[in-house]
């Protein structure tokens, strides 16, 4: 199974760029950056990756964003992170980053954004990975401070399919972020929502109601809402779990205990992602056995899992059925 699971081609919804920093890499850019780190080696830092919860995690991760400053900085961290995919074959990935997180300590946006793109284009030739990029609103910030990032995006419209919403939950519901989302959506952008994660079922309700999310990010606490979960199975709304990250930040105590395989087999449209995988222990194929482990399940469920990723993706109908034909016949010769 576990020689499956390496084998299985995968696609990741939910990645945050900025969280796929590792240590190494991290103490790379800070001396050529030359900027100090109130750490004494990667391993050192390593050790700081124990969270109580998703407050104590973001702290740590805005203070690994520090390092990055220049255009290759942002290559660099793209391309380190999309040749672990290819090592996890995976085929097609969306990645998040938080322009507020950089143009906030004075990098400019463009900086940011080319050398993601940048990265990605060349992933996509040398390694034959497709990707896209979405643009995350921090919602711990304001709503102006929103709505000036959505104009930053307007003008790379050309390089972002989308926007999402991101950072701590509780305290920001979904209706602090309407009228952003509803210019996003005007101006002809795709939009997706943190949701359900530490917050209760209700932002679901309200991610799809009131910001009109073709996807919700997290999810997991639907189960605690029996419409909701009905109304989620009926429309094939995907949730994009996130299962190592579920338990690293408490939100289960141990992987016996999450959802995913429960809401998988109920009809949901879940999928399995890495959210922020340097701090949380995983790429895509760790979290695939993480689930496998806990939770023993056939090859055509772990094959679901791809396959709802792809109907949820925002690429082309044709490159989903492609997609989904190379799932489909590694099922068949596995």
């Amino acid at each position: 199974m576990n020689a499956f699971i390496q084998g299985l081609p995968k696609v990741e919804l939910h990645l945050h760029i900025e969280g796929s920093l590792e240590p190494e890499l991290l103490f790379e850019l800070a001396k050529r950056n030359d900027i100090d780190i109130p750490y004494q080696s990667p391993q050192a830092l390593r050790k700081a990756y124990e969270f109580e919860d998703l407050q104590s995690f973001l702290d740590i991760y805005y203070q690994g964003a520090n390092a990055l400053r220049t255009e290759q900085d942002f290559y660099d961290l793209t391309w380190a992170y999309l040749e672990k995919s290819k090592a996890d074959n995976v085929i097609h990935t969306e990645i998040f980053f938080d322009p507020q997180t950089h143009t906030d300590r004075g990098i400019s946006f463009d900086t940011v954004i080319h050398g993601i793109h940048r990265a990605m284009q060349d992933g996509h030739e040398q390694l034959g990975i497709s990707s896209q990029i979405i643009a995350c609103f921090l919602r711990h910030l304001s709503e102006q401070s929103a709505i000036e990032t959505l104009q930053s995006i307007l003008k790379h419209q050309d390089k972002i399919i989308g926007v999402g919403l991101d950072s701590s939950e509780q305290g920001h519901p979904p209706a602090k972020f309407k009228r952003v989302f509803q210019q996003a959506k005007e101006a002809g952008l795709l939009t997706v929502a943190h949701a359900g994660e530490e917050g209760p079922a209700q932002n679901i309700v309200d991610a799809v109601e009131m910001l009109s999310v073709s996807r919700v990010d997290h999810g997991v606490r639907c189960v605690e809402d029996e419409l909701l979960l009905e109304a989620l199975i009926d429309s094939k709304m995907p949730l994009t779990v996130c299962p190592l990250s579920n338990i690293k930040l408490r939100v289960f105590d141990e992987m016996e205990q999450h959802n995913i395989a429960e809401l998988l087999r109920k009809g949901v449209a879940v999928t399995i992602n890495s959210d922020d995988p340097a701090y949380f222990g995983g790429y895509m194929t760790d979290n695939f056995l993480a689930v496998s482990n806990a939770h023993p399940m056939s090859k055509q469920e772990l094959a679901q899992f791809t396959i709802n990723a792809i109907n949820g993706s925002f690429i082309s109908d044709a490159l989903k059925a492609d997609y989904r034909a190379q799932v489909e016949n590694y099922l068949a010769n596995h």
